[in-house]
């Protein structure tokens, strides 16, 4: 039998932390998928029943939620402790000048994109559906303990649940990404140059940020009757944008890289 040293510097840095991102990943995008393919749709269903919403909302959400918020901060710091200790992970991921590296720039690319649109769904975890969920959460407490309804609420939850349909648009792409940089873009897009990797990052950036700020009410406000957010007012609608929004983006590195 080999002898295996199974906490290795090299293992550590290749295989451990890789694989930690992976598990918390999958924990945090389950979640995701579990809040807006299951339980939003659920709760809606419960009509009138408000007893049973809230008692969902305190020992059901709660819990998820819990979860959910942390699984994305071990998303998120594993992640940069790859990209702070894997040897010359940086230095490869800014490297745009060698001439034998041109795959290497589309793979690039592709990470960045990966990196900024889960840096992004992070810090809409924690700014938006957190913060606002707490407000959704203080007063289901409340109500069932007797109390009067917080007027609030139902502005708080309808933001929390713009940003959770606002992360699964970009999680589709989000994911390709992440696993398209090795596996796809290095080995496909074999003549990409800096300046194409580039002019690609710059464009997915500003479309991000368009339907980051859309979500967040800049274009008119986060009430129901805005036709801006018709993509997030169900989850079929926020599928169906997912995929467009992937299609597209898929389609501008194939003629840009």
């Amino acid at each position: 039998m080999t002898a295996v040293n199974w906490f290795s510097q090299d293992l550590m840095h290749e295989f451990w932390f890789r694989y930690l991102h992976i598990l918390a990943g999958i924990t945090w995008i389950g979640l995701l998928y579990y809040f807006n393919l299951v339980q939003v749709p659920g709760l809606a269903a419960y009509g009138d029943e408000g007893k049973a919403r809230n008692i969902t909302i305190t020992q059901i959400a709660t819990r998820a939620l819990w979860w959910f918020r942390w699984a994305s901060v071990a998303t998120l710091a594993t992640g940069l402790i790859i990209a702070g200790v894997v040897p010359d992970y940086m230095k490869n991921f800014l490297n745009h000048t060698s001439p034998d590296d041109y795959g290497l720039n589309a793979g690039n690319a592709a990470i960045g994109v990966g990196m900024i649109l889960g840096i992004t769904m992070a810090a809409n975890v924690w700014m938006v559906i957190w913060k606002n969920q707490k407000v959704v959460i203080a007063n289901a407490t409340n109500v069932l303990g007797g109390g009067e309804a917080d007027p609030n609420a139902a502005g708080a939850g309808r933001r929390a649940l713009l940003a959770s349909r606002q992360n699964l648009i970009f999680s589709v792409s989000m994911l390709f990404y992440m696993v398209g940089a090795a596996h796809f873009y290095e080995t496909v897009f074999t003549s990409t140059t800096p300046a194409k990797a580039s002019t690609f990052v710059i464009i997915v950036v500003v479309i991000g940020a368009l339907f980051e700020l859309n979500c967040l009410g800049k274009f008119g406000g986060t009430a129901a009757g805005n036709k801006m957010l018709k993509p997030y007012e169900s989850h079929k609608n926020a599928i169906i944008t997912s995929v467009v929004l992937w299609a597209v983006m898929v389609i501008l590195s194939a003629v840009i890289l």
